[in-house]
């Protein structure tokens, strides 16, 4: 099988060519894809190289697939060249996630929305995948009304630039700075730009991302998103309101049993998620599980997965395994 990695060179495309080669993804041909200054550039795959193909080179080689990241204004301008050839695209940029005709998938919570004519797939934000994978087994039994999240993130979500200006700071390097003030030995409480109703267009996609996904707009989401100097992975504490009554030793039962959630839930331990133990795993780990004590039928919880992984590359191979199993590709 024919794949495209769109955006190769960047700091998720190369994830996804570390993903694609670690899940033993079936590709016969790889056709790393980018911008014209990165042609030519080579990249390696499974021990060998590729030579770097522009966008009209990268849909001439016909792909059964091309997986996307390389920016929202990129994609919005070659996905639909890509998908009138025939080639199924997944797309890691803000682009489609909320245009009424793309589905937005996370594949434990929706994968089968997918159709034989979906050939343009949004990939959620990275902090938005996290936690509806750990939401949706508990909406499934309880029925969420209200979710409150705050998000501290990894400099990795920002790309190349921001790590590079963490590790200057700490080393004392002058370098390029990826954000407005320094990151190390600091907490920044805005990613993304700042929109009229004073939310940033992060905490904004997380409210309208949730709803899409889980099929359920009555579900209401508040977030505050929040860089942190860290490099493992994005961890957020979620505050959950339910309809109905729960048991705390059935909610630890259902998240155990859950797909891609793997649970570290021990006080007397002193076990918790944390970035640390995340980094270059595709799991969703969750923990520090306890009830609201302010309001009845609340929990609190804490979860932690590496945003490189399932928050981009790996959602989106594991996009194009289910499309694979189904017999739409």
């Amino acid at each position: 099988m024919k794949v495209a990695v769109v955006g190769a060179t960047g700091l998720v495309g190369s994830k996804m060519l570390q993903v694609l080669a670690e899940r033993n993804f079936p590709v016969t041909e790889l056709i790393p894809v980018a911008s014209e200054k990165s042609v030519g550039k080579e990249v390696e795959f499974k021990g060998k190289k590729y030579k770097v193909v522009s966008m009209a080179d990268g849909i001439a080689a016909k792909p059964a697939v091309a997986i996307f990241s390389a920016g929202g204004g990129t994609s919005l301008e070659w996905a639909p060249k890509f998908a009138e050839a025939g080639i199924k695209v997944i797309d890691n940029s803000s682009a489609w996630r909320m245009d009424p005709t793309k589905k937005l998938v996370v594949p434990e919570v929706n994968a089968d929305a997918l159709t034989a004519e979906d050939y343009i797939i949004a990939n959620p934000n990275c902090s938005t995948i996290q936690m509806v994978v750990a939401l949706q087994p508990l909406h499934a039994k309880y029925k969420i009304k209200r979710v409150v999240v705050s998000t501290y993130q990894s400099v990795t979500g920002t790309g190349k630039k921001a790590v590079d200006q963490l590790f200057n700071e700490r080393k004392g390097i002058e370098g390029e700075m990826a954000y407005k003030y320094p990151i190390d030995l600091n907490v920044i409480p805005q990613i993304d730009v700042f929109l009229d109703n004073g939310y940033t267009k992060e905490e904004m996609k997380m409210v309208k991302e949730t709803c899409k996904i889980m099929k359920d707009d009555s579900i209401k989401v508040t977030a505050t998103t929040v860089r942190i100097p860290v490099v493992g992975g994005h961890s957020e504490s979620v505050n959950i309101e339910f309809e109905n009554e729960f048991d705390l030793n059935e909610v630890k039962a259902l998240l155990a049993a859950a797909p891609g959630v793997v649970v570290q839930n021990d006080d007397a331990a002193q076990l918790y998620p944390m970035p640390l133990w995340a980094h270059e795993k595709d799991e969703v780990f969750v923990g520090r599980l306890r009830r609201d004590e302010t309001q009845p039928k609340t929990l609190n919880m804490w979860i932690v997965s590496d945003n490189l992984r399932k928050g981009a590359a790996t959602n989106a191979v594991q996009i194009a395994e289910y499309l694979l199993s189904k017999g739409l590709l």
